[in-house]
């Protein structure tokens, strides 16, 4: 059977496609949520090692490389928040609920933040990815946009205005779901003073180095990556024309589970992320924007704002 052809020359797949491609899989998603968490693991015994006995400053270069795989939990969080990374719904949102509170980012609320995003991708007046940032106004501004740290101050302050005040609005946080919002926020904030007073009972700073330090570092890794999704790219709705896929190597695919392949996962959300390259084999030749690797495309992002900063250019993430 041949594809069907849209109106504008895309290619849709088959029915049978769509059904093999979407199959999900408990085994795959154990499988890579294990090799991360495994790995980060390791690295913070490594920290914990070395820093005890040669002291902090020999575990820095670890702490460095923890930093890349505590960032990159957010694709557990992208993946789960779709409940593609398991085929079990309990899973998805234990594993989910897991790395959402291991990087500061509340499950439940990015899932309506991200629904959203994915109704109106591009869109300047409603994808909330364009409405909570703007234009850096300077180079400075910009490069403190790509270590991530205005967003991570950005996400602690919403967690704190969520849970002390119970303020939860947002367009794309319909009235009934703001309560669960709420909670949300509190529980996990609740958790992290817990976490706090056993830490200074204990008098230990082994939380500090191997969590909360790399979840902020990690934001030199993720930002440009993040960056890469669809910055430059059209204003249109067509996925094939929003969205950039990056070509790059195997490890970065599979600590970002598969999400350089961010064409393919915009057109067919529903297709979990080990299908996605297989995915891609179908539908590359469609694909606009094109990443020859995270370098470049960073250069081009970077280019891409400094451009719109000069000609008063609209709202970006």
């Amino acid at each position: 059977m041949s594809n069907a052809i849209t109106a504008t020359g895309e290619k849709l797949l088959t029915p049978a496609m769509l059904r093999e491609l979407s199959a999900r899989s408990d085994l795959q998603g154990l499988v890579r949520a294990g090799s991360h968490y495994g790995v980060i693991a390791v690295m913070g015994f490594l920290i914990w090692l070395v820093s005890s006995r040669y002291g902090l400053a020999w575990a820095l270069p670890l702490i460095v490389v923890q930093s890349y795989f505590v960032g990159f939990l957010f694709m557990i969080v992208h993946e789960t928040a779709h409940k593609t990374a398991f085929q079990s719904r309990a899973l998805n949102l234990a594993v989910g609920h897991l790395s959402s509170f291991a990087i500061g980012l509340p499950y439940e609320y990015y899932c309506l933040f991200h629904w959203d995003h994915h109704r109106y991708t591009q869109d300047p007046a409603r994808d909330p990815e364009l409405l909570v940032g703007s234009i850096p106004s300077s180079d400075t501004q910009l490069a403190i946009a790509y270590s991530g740290l205005r967003q991570v101050a950005f996400r602690v302050r919403l967690m704190l205005r969520h849970a002390l005040t119970g303020n939860a609005t947002a367009p794309w946080i319909p009235q009934a779901k703001r309560h669960i919002v709420v909670k949300e926020a509190r529980l996990y904030l609740a958790f992290y003073v817990v976490l706090l007073l056993a830490s200074l009972a204990l008098q230990t700073t082994l939380l500090l180095w191997v969590w909360v330090v790399p979840v902020i570092v990690g934001q030199l890794f993720l930002r440009p990556y993040l960056y890469a999704e669809h910055t430059g790219c059209e204003r249109t709705r067509s996925a094939f024309q929003n969205t950039r896929t990056t070509y790059t190597g195997m490890f970065v695919k599979w600590f970002a589970w598969n999400m350089p392949y961010h064409v393919e996962h915009h057109a067919y959300p529903s297709i979990p992320f080990h299908a996605l390259p297989k995915l891609n084999e179908i539908v590359a030749d469609q694909i606009v924007y094109r990443g020859p690797g995270y370098i470049a495309v960073t250069r081009e992002t970077w280019a891409w704002f400094r451009r719109a900063r000069q000609s008063g250019g609209i709202s970006v993430p």
